[in-house]
């Protein structure tokens, strides 16, 4: 999703020495691949609570609102945390602010309150929030300007990389372990047996909190090479402030609409995804195609063995008894996969073709997908909605350059409000859940996303443009 945007500028991080940044940058991977595994274990999060909990959908949709809201509260807070402590210092305190956040699901899981559930979402939010602030532009100056965007296709390939793994385990932790304790626990009445699946979720977001206070302490250790400031972009000493009467970057029509295209590109990417599972479950699938069992067994085998090497039980998934939440959460692992692959593809074309034409493409095929899967039946709907994470690969690197083009020096300006935009993560999300709780059912809010997709082809076609 937010992936650092390079600077073309020179770097002032360290006097022109020799040095090797490949710790840093190690390190610095490892970041982003936290960030796509905790943003997209919402996807399975979502549903996992609206049984345990007992919600509507449009409650459901709270969870992924709780987590981004803090993209909109939180980035100037986040801010000023970084310049009062520094990068390195900043990246500590965010790792434990996220597990604090981690911790209080344990509370929440033992008593069953979907309100802690939402604090614990909306403090892990923040202290994502902090550290996105703190590693973006860090990770564009870290070592050569020259390599700048080579780092920024590395940590967003990892960004992916924990996006697709951390649905496909958590899915078999989740909705496995439970499948496994209805059997266990027929006997017991419905308000054990969802005291007992409410406790799954507790080991690993546990084991999330211990990693993140041992990465914060291998983050306070490390010898970080320090970033005095971050380069002023080239396009800010361009054109004068006073130029047309520009007072602020909100005078920019393209820059505004430019922020309604992050808004509704993070609102559909993050809704479609977190709504697969259940989707799939109103399809009313009760026979899979071969080729989903396949894959279905082929990823669980895959799961079950990096389950054994961390000493967990393997938990098979049936594919002969229909959709499961179980095999949602492996539709929801190949969506974000084909987001990551688009995106490894995605660097050389976009540097062979015309960007905005292939956004042109990726929109009008976003469109399609959606509106063609709401008119379709069956697993066909669920993978033309799985489709659309090759669609979305390459709309952020597309988009944010074009909304800041010709800002001059209202462009760090122009990048805040499109940073804050990442709070459609938290809206449209919450839109679908609402239209499916109040108008109709979760095949009438998939319009929703349709209409984003819309929204973005007109950007791509003529929103862009600077006037």
């Amino acid at each position: 999703m937010a992936v650092p945007t390079s600077s073309s500028s020179a770097t002032t991080a360290t006097p022109a020495t020799t040095r090797s940044y490949v710790l840093p940058m190690a390190a610095m991977t490892s970041l982003f691949f936290l960030f796509g595994a905790v943003t997209n274990f919402n996807g399975v999060l979502m549903p996992y609570l609206k049984d345990v909990c007992q919600l509507t959908d449009f409650q459901s949709s709270l969870v992924p609102f709780a987590f981004f809201i803090a993209y909109f509260l939180m980035s100037l807070p986040a801010g000023w945390v970084i310049r009062q402590l520094g990068y390195q210092r900043g990246i500590v305190v965010g790792l434990l602010v996220m597990a604090a956040g981690a911790l209080l699901f344990i509370p929440a899981a033992n008593s069953r309150t979907f309100v802690l559930f939402l604090i614990g979402l909306g403090v892990l939010g923040a202290g994502v929030t902090l550290l996105q602030v703190a590693a973006n532009p860090y990770v564009s100056v870290l070592g050569p300007a020259r390599r700048a965007a080579s780092r920024v296709s590395i940590v967003g390939v990892a960004n992916n990389l924990g996006g697709t793994l951390s649905p496909l385990i958590g899915g078999l932790l989740l909705f496995g372990s439970a499948a496994a304790l209805q059997t266990r626990l027929a006997a017991l009445s419905a308000e054990q047996r969802l005291t007992e699946e409410a406790a799954l979720v507790k080991s690993p977001y546990l084991g999330l909190a211990i990693f993140l206070v041992l990465l914060g302490g291998v983050f306070w250790l490390l010898r970080l090479p320090e970033i005095e400031s971050i380069p002023v972009d080239e396009t800010e000493e361009a054109v004068p402030a006073a130029l047309a009467g520009r007072r602020s970057a909100l005078d920019f029509r393209h820059l505004v609409l430019g922020i309604g295209a992050i808004f509704l590109y993070v609102g559909v990417e993050v809704g479609l995804g977190d709504f697969l599972i259940r989707y799939g479950e109103a399809q009313n699938i009760t026979q899979l195609s071969g080729f989903t069992q396949t894959l279905v067994r082929g990823l669980n085998a895959v799961t079950n063995y990096g389950l054994l090497l961390i000493g967990q039980t393997p938990l098979p998934v049936n594919t002969a008894g229909g959709f499961t939440k179980a095999i949602g959460a492996i539709l929801v692992s190949s969506y974000w996969f084909g987001s990551m692959i688009g995106r490894i593809v995605g660097i050389p074309l976009l540097r062979r073709f015309d960007d905005r034409r292939m956004l042109i493409g990726v929109c009008a095929a976003g469109t399609a997908l959606v509106l063609a899967s709401v008119l379709t039946h069956g697993e066909s709907a669920l993978w033309l909605v799985v489709l659309c994470g090759l669609c979305n690969s390459i709309m952020w690197p597309v988009i944010f350059p074009l909304a800041i083009k010709g800002l001059g020096v209202f462009t760090k300006q122009g990048s805040s409000y499109l940073i804050m935009a990442i709070v459609g993560g938290a809206i449209i999300p919450l839109l679908m859940g609402w239209v499916a709780t109040n108008g109709g059912g979760l095949r009438v809010a998939f319009i929703l996303p349709a209409l984003c997709y819309a929204y973005l082809l007109y950007y791509a076609v003529s929103g862009y443009r600077v006037r």
